[in-house]
């Protein structure tokens, strides 16, 4: 059952890693978030769609395609839209300066609040050693990761049939092996490193799929996290404060109900997806 909430309107919103093109994206739980949610400028820090994954096989539903639109139509309605590619939309990235249907294509980008703090916004794959000179081994892990998501879904239908939760297995692992607790600290550690090199006041990156709002020595390091596995965002409200918004949360969505074919149907309904686009 859906939560109630109020919409919501922010100074700014950071989104990233939706991995459009890919059967983990929760694609109609984004839709959902973009429905009730505007800002004046929405920043896509990259791996917005996922060319690594449609360069092996092509899966674009139409929730994939509404997301498009309904962030081009916000634009059209007056917000800026920001796109900082990541490495996985990296195509991108030969067009920065270019502007497309109302949407900046810029390498990064300098955000000032309204409280006065400049952030800097990055994708974050910069501070990957393995994604900067280990290509190969970044796409193994890649293909590990999307085989994890789906051992993941069938590991949580076998739960729920048992009456438990949502679990999430790459965000345990995460969470509890010793060199994926170490990469995620120097991950954080570089990219707030950098911030403090720049001069400025924070940082807002994705990347790691890990949302996070913590100081860093003086930095301010903010990830907004992902769309594949947290489904958060990041908004700034008018008074300069930033908040995480956990919106599968927020609203009481089934992690197990949205993404792909095998999932088994949409957590939203029709008449709410034909609202949201």
């Amino acid at each position: 059952m859906q939560a109630t909430i109020q919409q919501g309107r922010y100074r700014a919103i950071f989104l990233s890693d939706i991995h459009l093109g890919t059967r983990g994206c929760k694609a109609e739980f984004l839709l959902d978030f973009l429905r009730l949610n505007e800002a004046e400028t929405i920043y896509l820090v990259g791996d917005i769609f996922d060319g690594w994954r449609l360069k092996k096989s092509w899966y674009w539903p139409q929730a994939h395609n509404d997301v498009v639109q309904k962030l081009l139509r916000k634009a059209r309605k007056g917000a800026r839209l920001i796109y900082v590619p990541g490495n996985h939309d990296e195509v991108l990235r030969g067009y920065t300066g270019q502007h497309f249907g109302g949407v900046e294509v810029v390498s990064e980008a300098i955000h000032e609040t309204a409280d006065g703090r400049r952030m800097l916004v990055l994708h974050g794959d910069a501070f990957d050693g393995i994604v900067k000179y280990a290509r190969w081994l970044a796409l193994l892990g890649d293909s590990a990761y999307n085989l994890a998501l789906a051992l993941n879904h069938w590991f949580n239908l076998a739960r729920r049939r048992l009456g438990f939760g949502y679990w999430s297995m790459s965000a345990w692992l995460k969470g509890r092996v010793k060199n994926a607790v170490q990469f995620i600290d120097r991950y954080e550690e570089a990219v707030a490193e950098e911030a403090r090199r720049r001069g400025v006041d924070g940082v807002i990156c994705g990347h790691i799929h890990k949302a996070e709002q913590r100081r860093i020595g003086e930095i301010l390091y903010i990830n907004d996290g992902d769309w594949v596995e947290s489904c958060t965002a990041l908004v700034e409200h008018f008074d300069g404060r930033f908040e995480i918004l956990y919106w599968a949360e927020l609203r009481n969505f089934s992690m197990l109900r949205a993404g792909g074919d095998e999932a088994g149907g949409d957590e939203l309904g029709g008449d709410e997806l034909g609202a949201a686009a």
